[in-house]
């Protein structure tokens, strides 16, 4: 099963950064006393923006498993295995 974790982490940020940024925008008047700013427009702002970067990361499969024989990497350290004797047969 390839399914990466990128992809329901950012459906997750996306969809509850999207409604705090929607709560915050029609709650406008409710703002923290301490600092004047409307801390569910900002932090849903913040995640809806890592959850997009999440989900686009996912989509792009940038950690596909590939096996030992297809990357230069892992055809080195079959070469070292098989050389040295650790690899089993």
């Amino acid at each position: 099963m390839q399914l990466d974790i990128r992809l329901p982490i950012g459906l997750m940020f996306s969809v509850l950064g999207a409604l705090l940024l929607v709560v915050g925008l029609f709650t406008g008047g409710q703002r923290t006393q301490s600092q004047q700013t409307s801390v569910n427009l900002w932090w849903g702002g913040v995640m809806l923006v890592f959850g997009i970067v999440m989900f686009v990361l996912g989509r792009r499969g940038t950690a596909t498993a590939r096996l030992t024989e297809e990357s230069p990497e892992g055809r080195k350290i079959e070469e070292i295995e098989n050389g040295s004797g650790l690899e089993s047969q």
